[in-house]
Order: structure tokens, then sequence, then C-alpha cells
């Protein structure tokens, strides 16, 4: 797949991308807009950037591996996956549906392309550093990317992947922290302060940049520099939650609100500007 490196070009893909979350959240008539949209510009970076994939092989050896730890926003990954060719993008709007491909978390069973099946929160990470230690052990050269919410930094399990990433010296994962201080009980801060995550991974080995979650050519060159750190990275990407629809922004209602026809016509209308 030819990939994308004018930011222009990156910036047109994220809007697609956000234009189809919220087509497809509105006909599904449930799900999860608020980090969607917040991680669009991420995984626009990722699919289009940043992976080595092949969508039309999707279980292609020397692929990365990209997984989703916070599976309710999966929609987010859906579209990304639609729009650079895993499967047709009109079947977007068979998200949550009965006998859809595309469930309301992810399913590797029923999507090829997808390394995990993830739901409960704080599993995530420790399945990529099971697959990133597997890795180092065959000499295989692939990264195992994890993408996790602050919100799950509250399970003790996130924690012990943490450790174990660092004891095992493993140089082949990046953990990609969604930080938008929103979960769904409300502020991360009033429902689990997590303090600094940053001193938190460095104090337990882990080299951490710190970067703006929507600014492409720092996500871009950040992970160029994190493939190049001996040993696990975790790259804090603060985010807004609801990103480039106004209403939603920094809302946690919206964590996990489907938008009904008048919203989507409100969203849709600002995206497009």
């Amino acid at each position: 797949m030819k990939k994308l490196t004018a930011i222009k070009d990156l910036k047109d893909k994220s809007k697609e991308i956000r234009i189809s979350i919220i087509k497809m959240l509105n006909s599904a008539g449930s799900g999860h807009p608020g980090g969607s949209l917040g991680l669009a510009d991420i995984f626009t970076s990722l699919y289009f950037n940043i992976l080595n994939h092949n969508p039309k092989k999707p279980d292609w050896e020397k692929r990365d591996r990209l997984i989703l730890s916070n599976g309710h926003v999966c929609p987010v990954r859906y579209a990304a996956m639609a729009h650079s060719g895993y499967f047709p993008i009109n079947e977007l709007m068979t998200l949550r549906k009965l006998n859809s491909r595309l469930q309301g978390h992810p399913s590797r069973i029923d999507l090829p392309g997808l390394e995990l099946s993830t739901a409960s929160l704080g599993q995530g990470l420790g399945a990529a550093v099971g697959m990133a230690l597997a890795a180092k052990l065959d000499k295989k050269k692939h990264t195992v990317y994890c993408i996790t919410s602050d919100g799950e930094h509250d399970e003790g399990s996130t924690w012990e992947a943490v450790n174990a990433a660092a004891k095992y010296k493993l140089g082949n994962i990046i953990n990609i922290i969604d930080r938008n201080h929103v979960q769904i009980s409300g502020f991360t801060q009033d429902v689990w302060p997590l303090g600094s995550l940053k001193e938190g991974y460095e104090g337990m080995g882990w080299k951490v940049f710190e970067i703006n979650g929507h600014d492409f050519k720092q996500i871009i060159s950040t992970i160029k520099k994190a493939k190049k750190v001996n040993g696990p990275v975790c790259i804090v990407a603060y985010t807004i939650l609801g990103k480039g629809v106004s209403f939603m922004e920094y809302q946690p209602k919206w964590h996990g609100v489907a938008p009904d026809d008048e919203h989507m016509e409100r969203a849709l209308l600002e995206i497009k500007k």
C-alpha cells in the first residue's frame, strides 16, 4: 500500500475516517464516538504511514502487530482498515448489526487483520508484551504496537505488563496511551487519579515520549525515534475526546452515546468544514 507522506493528505484521510465514524455509529444506534474521534489522527498515521502491513494479505508473516486494548473505540480502527483496503467501505454501516464482522468490540475470529479480540480493559498490553517477547525469542523483526486508554491504567494488570516488558528488555514494543483524561465514569482525576504516566513508566524502565496526539508531524517523527530505542517505549499522546466535533469535545457523556440523526448532521457539517 502506498504511504501518505504529505500532511495535507493525512489530514484529508483523517477527515474521511471521522466522517465514517459518525455515520457508522449513527447507523448502529450505539457505540463509542468520543474516543474513536480522538484517536482518528493516530490511526490515520498508523495505517497510512507507519505500519508495515498489507491489506490484501492481512496474515502476512512480516507485518507489524497492532493491538487495540481499549476495544470499545473499534469504530476508528474499522474505519482506518476499510479506508486502507482491508474490506469495502460500505461494510462499515454494518457495525454492531446481526451477523456483521464488525462487532461492538474487535473479534479476531470474525475479521481478518485483527491480532486480538479485546473488550475487558487492562488486558491488551499484557498480550502485546507476550507477542513482543515471542518475536524477540524467534528473532523476528516486526514491531508490536499497542493502543491503551488512560482509564485502563487503573488496572493492576496493566502495570504488571509494564514491569514485564522492562524485565525482558523488549525493544520491539511501543505502547501509545490515549491520554484524553476521560473514562466512562467521568474525568480520570475524579475516578482514579493516575498522577504522571510519564514518571510511572520511566520508573519501571521504559523510554517515554509525550506528544500532541493530533499533530501528524509529532506522531510520525516520535514513532520513528521510538523504533530506534533499545528497550520498551511508551508514547503518551494527549488527545481530545470527540476531536473535530465541538459539542462532543471534552464531554464525558459522549464516551459511549451514539449520535442521533440531528447530532449526526451537526457533526458532519463541522467535520467537513
